[in-house]
């Protein structure tokens, strides 16, 4: 699968944005170590549905989601837990198409450079069962 490592210059403003609560924080557990690891995301919310795409591609959140099926959303204080199911395919064109209108800006050159919907993992998030 495709993948595009962010520079160093992005590294940095992610943290950045995540400590500022400027982004939602996409928090899940390492698939080996357990841990909770967090990026900030975008979720995009369509017809009712709330959605996560992986511009970049096939990054550790996207391995790390897959492995944990959920994980937590937060943005300041809050925690949302939710559960994933990874979206077919052909559903994604639709699903980037919105994506994209909204944040377009922030990631046309991700896009151009993986234009295969293939590359874009895309998550479905459903609010994750009370214990």
């Amino acid at each position: 699968m495709a993948y595009l490592r962010p520079t160093g210059a992005m590294a940095t403003l992610n943290s950045l944005f995540g400590k500022l609560a400027r982004k939602s924080t996409l928090a899940v557990r390492g698939r080996r170590s357990g841990e909770w690891r967090t990026v900030p995301v975008n979720v995009l919310d369509l017809d009712g549905a709330r959605y996560l795409v992986a511009p970049r591609g096939e990054t550790e959140w996207v391995r790390n989601l897959r492995a944990a099926g959920g994980g937590e959303i937060r943005r300041r204080r809050t925690r949302e837990a939710f559960t994933a199911t990874e979206v077919s395919v052909a559903e994604r064109l639709a699903i980037i198409a919105a994506y994209r209108d909204k944040w377009d800006r922030e990631v046309k050159k991700l896009f151009e450079q993986l234009p295969d919907p293939a590359d874009h993992p895309v998550f479905r998030l459903a609010p994750a069962p009370e214990s």
